[in-house]
């Protein structure tokens, strides 16, 4: 009972932290499936338990490569977009119009950021048995009395800044809300049947996952919401006497509810999950 793994059973949790079923909790229940898909959410965006790191494989199709090369006004997905402008002296109203090309990957909804993709071609330097490194490694360190360590780390430590230099990584541009994943790369080069691998992170289903309902912050931060909730709903009948001259209290509720928020939140950046733009 006291540890929930099911929607459900987190509620009841709750529920019972504030009283019931010996109080009345005067929270209708789909106020009450309200906060706790806040409370999820809240929880995958900041704190740094509620996400995983993950590694998707991608395969390249014919039709990425014809939108990512499409060009000009009327090609394989292009999107237009039109821009008006009106009284401007001497001309009137005028219009322009904007070609945006669809280089994307639909990525899924699960996905809440994206580190960087992997290259998709072999280096030279680093890459396959005639690549620089691997000469080096079959020449030299047949035996360790040809060459020492310390220049071995070396020069691989140059070649790889060469590497790095003449082969950047490939931009990319993420936004959460779209689910759409823009590679900003050339797609003529690209290979039908080529995979790429997305280094990215993706907030935990905790239908899947049900330790999830039992997290101290998940339980702690929605018994702080339906506090606040059952307040709010109370407030309006402030003043109100009851039989036996009893007066509810919604403010002071309410007032509780945002006093334990807020130290929650305190507590919380101790866990939060850093920047997108910062992670690795």
């Amino acid at each position: 009972m006291a540890k929930p793994s099911t929607k459900q059973g987190l509620i009841d949790y709750c529920l019972r932290k504030l009283g019931a079923p010996v109080l009345e909790i005067n929270v209708d229940d789909d106020q009450v499936d309200d906060l706790v898909d806040d409370t999820i959410q809240y929880y995958n965006e900041r704190h740094y338990n509620g996400i995983e790191r993950m590694f998707l494989k991608y395969k390249i199709t014919q039709d990425d490569i014809d939108r990512g090369t499409a060009s000009g006004t009327t090609g394989v997905g292009i999107v237009t977009t039109t821009g008006t402008s009106t009284n401007i002296s001497g001309y009137g109203t005028t219009t322009t119009n904007f070609y945006e090309n669809s280089n994307f990957l639909a990525v899924p909804d699960h996905v809440i950021g994206v580190n960087k993709i992997f290259k998709f071609d072999s280096s030279s330097i680093s890459g396959g048995m005639f690549s620089i490194k691997y000469q080096l490694f079959l020449n030299d360190l047949y035996n360790f009395t040809s060459i020492n360590l310390l220049q071995y780390a070396m020069t691989k430590t140059y070649l790889e800044d060469i590497d790095h230099l003449l082969t950047t990584e490939k931009q990319i541009r993420f936004n959460q809300r779209q689910d759409r994943l823009y590679l900003d790369i050339d797609w003529g080069a690209q290979q039908v049947g080529d995979f790429m691998v997305i280094d990215c992170f993706r907030a935990l289903d905790p239908d899947t996952f049900t330790q999830v309902y039992n997290d101290p912050f998940v339980k702690l931060y929605l018994t702080a919401l339906i506090k606040r909730q059952w307040g709010q709903n109370l407030i309006k009948f402030r003043g109100t006497k009851l039989p036996g001259g009893i007066e509810l209290n919604g403010r002071e509720i309410y007032d509780d509810a945002i006093r334990d928020l807020d130290s929650i939140k305190q507590r919380m950046q101790e866990y939060e999950t850093p920047p997108l733009d910062m992670i690795g």
